[in-house]
């Protein structure tokens, strides 16, 4: 894609380039002196295509209303200053005082429309303006922290992640610096994160798309994701507990992929029975400790001896910590009867 727009823009300024050579729009000159203006002015218009295409949908829409009313007035004002003034003062004064006016005008129009175009309510339109947009048009930003996590990955596969995945070049570029790192734990990380974007490209159910949109004057990652998101509309998936505080601060919407992962943990009430393997002892005297499918620590009394062995154990307390969840339970029956074991597969 990227490589496609530099080829549009080079068509784009050798068509304008040569036009002004054969069509000479400065006369009695040298052709390539109006080529060179020529040049000059499809560079400027680049320019400010790539600074416009970074406003959002709203400012535009604000930025084309100021100046269409700005325009309307000034050519008002310059119609009752002609009528009013004829004669009376020079027809070049006149046409100069009436462009200058169209000028600032229509420049006062736009930047106060752009300025004040975050108060337009695009839903209130309608139609593809709309700011309620399907679930293919939402746009899911990945930030670099989430990419490495790889557990994005299972949830796009399984379809959770509807709309867009939006992959910023400012985080591919933090990726390439982290899989280029000296540290071998970090390169590995890099190069991890690396394979879940291929992995998320191979698959073609998904809608991956490598953003170009950068923001130059911010130079934190966090703020550009956040700034990005704003652009968009969109949502940023991450698992960094600072980054989600601070984008929902700023009135970004965000998806925890670890407040996701605690969420899908199975509910334990006290007095359940479950089926755990029991892999160590645990810190207090006689305890065991085993974990569920998700990570989840289980804490059992009386199961020491029950190392690498599948018990049944009725759950006695549910603790909710800043860590996770952990349940405590307890290995055998007040009634005396033998608790059933259950053998390994290992055993079997």
């Amino acid at each position: 894609m990227r490589a496609d727009i530099f080829m549009i823009r080079a068509v784009f300024t050798l068509a304008l380039t040569c036009s002004g050579y054969w069509l000479r729009p400065i006369p009695n000159q040298d052709p390539w002196i109006s080529a060179v203006a020529a040049a000059v002015i499809a560079l400027a218009i680049i320019l400010f295509e790539t600074r416009i295409r970074r406003a959002s949908l709203k400012t535009l829409i604000g930025a084309a209303i100021g100046s269409i009313i700005g325009i309307i007035g000034a050519a008002l004002i310059g119609f009752l200053l002609t009528v009013s003034a004829q004669g009376a003062i020079d027809s070049q004064l006149r046409l100069f005082i009436t462009l200058a006016l169209t000028l600032f005008m229509a420049y006062v129009g736009l930047m106060i429309g752009a300025v004040k175009g975050d108060y337009i309510d695009l839903s209130a339109l309608g139609g593809i303006l709309s700011a309620e947009r399907g679930p293919r048009n939402q746009h899911m930003i990945l930030d670099t922290s989430v990419i490495i996590d790889g557990r994005v990955a299972d949830i796009a596969e399984t379809g959770f992640l509807s709309g867009t995945l939006i992959i910023p070049q400012f985080v591919l570029r933090e990726l390439q610096q982290v899989a280029d790192s000296a540290d071998a734990t970090k390169r590995n990380r890099g190069r991890r994160g690396l394979d879940i974007l291929q992995r998320l490209q191979k698959k073609t159910y998904l809608d991956v798309e490598i953003s170009e949109i950068d923001f130059p004057n911010v130079r934190e990652v966090d703020m550009k994701l956040i700034e990005l998101a704003k652009q968009l509309n969109g949502k940023i998936v991450t698992n960094d507990f600072n980054l989600n505080k601070v984008a929902r601060l700023r009135d970004v919407k965000v998806l925890n992929i670890n407040e996701l992962a605690n969420a899908l943990k199975p509910v334990v009430l006290p007095g359940e029975t479950m089926k755990v393997l029991v892999l160590k002892e645990g810190k207090e005297y006689n305890q065991g400790v085993a974990y569920l499918d998700d990570g989840t620590m289980v804490v059992i009394d009386n199961a020491r001896r029950m190392i690498g062995k599948t018990i049944d154990i009725s759950v006695t307390s549910v603790l909710q910590t800043t860590a996770g969840k952990m349940i405590f339970g307890r290995y055998g029956q007040e009634d005396g009867r033998q608790p059933m074991i259950r053998p390994t597969a290992i055993e079997q």
